[in-house]
């Protein structure tokens, strides 16, 4: 026993990490700076509109994947439920695919928690602080899984915090209490606000919103090591909806309402923009000098909480290949303290290497970044399929649906509406391109497809899988994979 101890993860993952991770993940990058060009892009209406269909979406996936996860925790969730309820060659897929994913997004990270250092010391080179970065988030994750689970939920906490304060700055600003005038709502009724550009600009900022939302099926993956899952992922997954709608919905209300959408302000969409991050704006506005100094410093912790949470994704998921056979066994190796640590040190090299390309060959790293671009997406799409054949399955083989602890709300609407978003989403990435007929631009953007359908050909041809028939899918509880 002592033995099989030492090859599990171990389960120490309480409720409010669970939850705190689900959020952190969301709220990043994405809302504090990239935000403001989906109102520069879309118009008020167009970014809500966005923000409230990707957020709908993302809800029905959270509920789809929590109905698997508390049926089946395990660690690397979506690409065993792939596995198991649909057919091999798309577990393979979906886990290497979300593995490369993240590996990558953690270059991307500790890249920019350079470029956010430099705010303060201009004359210290990028790379020292990035090296600096992923030693600190290796240690974390290398420490205990306790240790990432309380790091992130301080990371997430301050952000929280941060945009609770926005708000309440914001509606204050709005009202004319704070900052002197009243804007009211007369930016939303501005030139050609609420709406600008019609449907096709409304579609690629379900891009960015869609962006925004991703790390949130990161709880899938924690199940694996949560203390109680049947409890805790419901839970987790409840206040996760509503806080995202409160935050990312009421955050682009109060940008809208203060910053009109023509402003050049809005553009930025990068760290380096932090000076005119809206968050920063809307805070100025208010009357707050230091306003710039502490977004930045928000901006850091939110940078080193998707490191972190990116570390602990990409390394779980190739501790749950390995298990699978997917990947080699050595990776599943787990050490006293519970940690896949092989598994944890090839992550790290990855990102190591990626950011060493993004210093020597810039065109390696563009084409990196962009060969990650959709995986977010395709992942939600497998959750969503796997969901389907999983319930599928489940009343095939003569189960009744009382006997699953949790139940994903309106089921077959929310994964069947998750489906088709995500499609629609990853199609209209860039139409332009296909209406000039760019083909290096499409190339770029979509590049994800291709890789995709390598790896589930690849396994597809090589081991003759088929999809699984409803009648066979693996249902049992106690299944380990040799």
């Amino acid at each position: 026993m002592a033995e099989e101890q030492h090859q599990e993860v171990h389960r120490s993952l309480k409720t409010r990490h669970l939850s705190m991770i689900a959020l952190g993940g969301s709220i990043g990058t994405g809302l504090f700076v990239a935000s403001g060009s989906a109102i520069s892009t879309a118009g008020p209406g167009g970014a809500l509109l966005a923000y409230v269909g990707i957020g709908i979406m993302v809800y029905f996936l959270m509920t789809s994947l929590g109905e698997m996860a508390t049926y089946l925790p395990v660690s690397g969730s979506f690409s065993t439920y792939a596995t198991r309820f649909v057919d091999p060659a798309l577990g393979f897929a979906m886990g290497w695919n979300y593995w490369f994913n993240w590996a990558i997004t953690l270059a991307v990270d500790i890249s920019t928690a350079a470029i956010v250092m430099q705010f303060w010391l201009p004359s210290v080179p990028g790379w020292v602080f990035s090296l600096v970065a992923l030693i600190l988030i290796f240690t974390i994750n290398a420490l205990s899984v306790r240790s990432f689970g309380e790091t992130e939920y301080w990371l997430s906490l301050i952000k929280v915090v941060t945009v609770l304060i926005f708000l309440v700055v914001g509606v204050l600003t709005i009202f004319g209490i704070m900052g002197g005038h009243a804007t009211g709502l007369t930016n939303f009724a501005y030139k050609k606000a609420p709406f600008v550009g019609g449907i096709p600009t409304i579609l690629s900022v379900f891009v960015v919103a869609g962006f925004s939302f991703q790390g949130t099926e990161l709880i899938g993956i924690t199940a694996g090591e949560s203390a109680t899952p049947e409890k805790s992922i419901p839970k987790a997954i409840k206040q996760v909806f509503w806080r995202i709608l409160l935050f990312y919905i009421l955050a682009i209300f109060v940008i809208a309402a203060i910053i009109p959408y023509t402003s050049k302000d809005l553009l930025g969409s990068s760290a380096t923009d932090i000076a005119i991050s809206p968050f920063t704006l809307v805070f100025r506005r208010a009357g707050l000098a230091a306003a710039a100094s502490v977004m930045n410093a928000v901006i850091l912790t939110s940078v080193l909480s998707a490191a972190n949470s990116g570390m602990y994704a990409s390394t779980r998921m190739l501790y749950s290949l390995s298990l699978q056979g997917y990947a080699p066994k050595t990776f599943g190796r787990v050490n006293r303290r519970g940690i896949p640590i092989v598994a944890l040190l090839g992550t790290t090299v990855i990102g190591l290497l990626t950011f060493l390309s993004s210093l020597f060959g810039e065109r390696i790293y563009i084409f990196l970044v962009s060969a990650s671009g959709l995986t977010g997406f395709i992942a939600w799409l497998g959750i969503a399929i796997s969901h389907l054949r999983f319930r599928q399955a489940f009343v095939k083989q003569g189960h009744q649906l009382s006997e699953l602890r949790y139940h994903a709300k309106w089921f077959p609407f929310g994964p069947w509406f998750a489906f088709l978003l995500c499609v629609i989403v990853i199609i209209g990435q860039d139409l332009h391109s296909f209406a000039t007929l760019d083909w290096q631009a499409i190339g770029i953007t979509y590049m994800s497809i291709p890789l995709f359908i390598i790896l589930y050909a690849y396994y597809k041809i090589r081991y003759r899988t088929k999809v699984i028939p409803l009648d066979k899918v693996d249902l049992t509880k106690t299944h380990h994979d040799d």
